[in-house]
Order: structure tokens, then sequence, then C-alpha cells
């Protein structure tokens, strides 16, 4: 056996030491109130999934395949663009038009090879989907350069009430050039009209060089977006480096720090900025020390599940569980654990059913079905 040298025990005390967060609000135990039904399985790595108005389930897989769930039966949708499957890339989030059952619009996000450069980066398009194939697809918005870097893709689709469409790239490894350059894409979350072009009030619309498509900047990973559905706001919640995931409220032209500003550390434990708050950069609602590696978010507003109602899901990539964040307004006053080691939680959505769907790596999607 090893022995453990006094140096290596001091700095792993040290490491522990630097990811204590004053004052946190502890996570309680779940409290078992529920059980499971799998809807489809054999699903490695269920990345986004939506529903259509007839009840269809669509399910992104990372790999590269849309899935139909329908009657109890998964089947892969045909002529899906290919994706660039490297590392945290492939196929990403899938969303449908608020006015779907009138115009067919379903939105999806993945990891492309095109455009400038060697590798890929994420991409939006949008298509219809006749005789379980996509049909009339569309490019919306295209993040580049390409790059070889197997990180930080994103990527999350959602809407507002007014119908604008956000969709998030990540800062593909390229943290000290992209996230802070308004003129470069990544590390961004984006605001488009529903056919890709540029809402007129969107924050840089006119400045010389921008990428006018940008809404937010200083974003590292966002895996997240939801709509507070009591307020509108979009909540976004992205992964921090070791230690430091957060959860935003996005406002226009907001700057959210990365990398300028940290509550993490580097992998290796070295500093990546001394700075946790500054004049002109946003601060989280809520920042999670140690991480859990958010993925997945949703708000319940289901009668379904009356402990949850009102409050935010988020799942663990890391820890393995779905964690309930409860709010008081825009405030967290709790937390806890639900589906405590269901393993590797990729997503978390409400259906039109009121029930809440989690997709799992490695297993599926799984529907919770109260007591």
């Amino acid at each position: 056996m090893k022995r453990i040298t006094p140096i290596l025990l001091l700095f792993f005390f040290i490491s522990c030491k630097a990811q204590e967060k004053p004052n946190d609000i502890p996570i309680q135990d779940e409290v078992i109130s529920y059980t499971f039904e799998t809807v489809a399985s054999d699903i490695q790595n269920p990345w986004g999934m939506t529903w259509l108005p007839d009840g269809t389930l669509l399910v992104t897989e990372k790999s590269g395949t849309l899935n139909q769930i329908k009657n109890g039966l998964k089947t892969e949708i045909k002529n899906v663009p290919a994706v660039y499957n490297r590392g945290q890339g492939g196929l990403l989030d899938i969303a449908v038009h608020p006015d779907y059952a009138k115009n067919g619009w379903i939105y999806i996000t993945y990891a492309s090879t095109e455009g400038e450069g060697e590798g890929g980066n994420t991409k939006l398009i949008r298509a219809k989907l006749l005789n379980g194939a996509l049909t009339q697809i569309e490019s919306l918005y295209k993040a580049g350069p390409n790059t070889t870097k197997g990180q930080h893709f994103g990527s999350r689709i959602v809407f507002d009430k007014a119908g604008f469409l956000y969709f998030s790239a990540g800062e593909r490894g390229n943290h000290f050039v992209n996230p802070q350059d308004i003129t470069r894409d990544n590390g961004k979350i984006y605001r488009l009209n529903d056919d890709g072009s540029i809402p007129k009030d969107n924050p840089f619309v006119g400045q010389e060089n921008a990428k006018e498509a940008i809404y937010t900047y200083g974003n590292r990973n966002p895996q997240g977006l939801a709509m507070n559905p009591l307020t509108g706001d979009i909540w976004e919640h992205e992964h921090g480096p070791k230690g430091g995931d957060e959860i935003n409220i996005i406002k226009k032209a907001a700057n959210y720090g990365w990398p300028i500003v940290t509550y993490g550390i580097d992998y290796d434990n070295t500093t990546i900025s001394k700075i946790q708050q500054k004049p002109g950069i946003e601060d989280p609602i809520y920042y999670w020390l140690p991480s859990i590696a958010p993925s997945g978010m949703a708000f319940v507003t289901s009668d379904r599940y009356p402990d949850w109602k009102g409050h935010l899901l988020v799942g663990s990539l890391k820890f393995q569980y779905l964690e309930l964040v409860k709010l008081d307004g825009n405030k967290i006053i709790g937390r806890q654990k639900i589906a405590t080691d269901i393993g590797r939680l990729r997503n978390v959505a409400q259906g039109p059913d009121g029930y809440i769907y989690i997709g799992v790596e490695g297993k599926g999607i799984l529907k919770i079905i109260p007591n």
C-alpha cells in the first residue's frame, strides 16, 4: 500500500476547505413518496426531450439518434443531420414551437462540423416531422469557428412568453478568449425570432463586429434553461469549473462573469480568479459548492406534486440525484434530494400530462409517479 505523505494530506485538506461554502443551504435527504415507471429504455445518453400535442415524446440521444416514443413504442426518426459526436458534443436539445399545432416547427441544437475550422461547434436548426422523418430543415444559427476540443457545447433551448427563442452555447474550452468577447461566439446565450432572424431590440444590434444574436455573455457552459411560469423570466444554470455551478436569471446584455469572476477553482486546484463579485457583473442567485454538475432544469406547476409545486428541479450528473430547489420568489430557501443514486441525470421536464420525466444515462426516460 502506498503511504500518503503529510504534504499530500495538507494539500487535500486545503483543497477541501477551499470548496466549502459559508452559510450554505444544506440539502435534505429525500422523502420517498413516489415510484418510477420506465417510459423508454436503451437510450444511453438522453439529452433533450419534448412532447407533441398528441402526447408523442421526442428524445434526443447524444450519439445522434432522435427517438419517438408513442403508445409505448420507441422508433427512430429519420433524416437527422449528422452530428459531431465528440466529448460533450453530439445531438443536444429539442423543443417544439409554442404554436406547434398550427406551424409544426421543431427546434434542435447539435454539434456540427459545418463552417470554418476543424472539429465542430453548436448549431441551431428547425424542421418539421412528416412520416417519421425530419423535413424542411432550416439552419437558424451556427456558432463558429469550429474546434476539435470536446468540451462545453451547451446547449438548451427555451421560448419566452413573447415567442422569442433562447439557446445556449458553451465557451468550447476557450475560456480566456470567447466568453467576454461579443465579437465572438461561445460562452453566450442567444436570442432569436422563431425564424432565426435577429430581434431588433437585441442588445448588440448595430454594434460594430458584434454577434447580434447575443443576449448575454460571460457564460461558461449552460446546460439548463427554463422559463419561470410566474414571472416569465428565463432562468439558466451553468457548470462552474471545480465548484461554482450557478443559477442565474437572464437579463438583457448582462455579463455573468466567466472567467473574470467565479466561485470555483481549476481542476488542478489552481486559482482561475480571486474575484467572486465585481461591479457590472451579475451575481448568481445561487451557486453550488462543491459542484453538482447540473443538467436539465424544470419548474413544477403540476398539482400532481403538491410539495414540489412552485419550485425548481435540477438534475445532478455528479451526485446522481434530482435536486428540488425550493423557492420563495427569486430566492432559494431550501434544497432536497429526489431519486437518490438514480444515475447520471441528464435532463428533467414536466410533461403535458403533469408528470415529471427524467432522462438518466444508461437507463432512458423514467416517469416519477407520486404515491
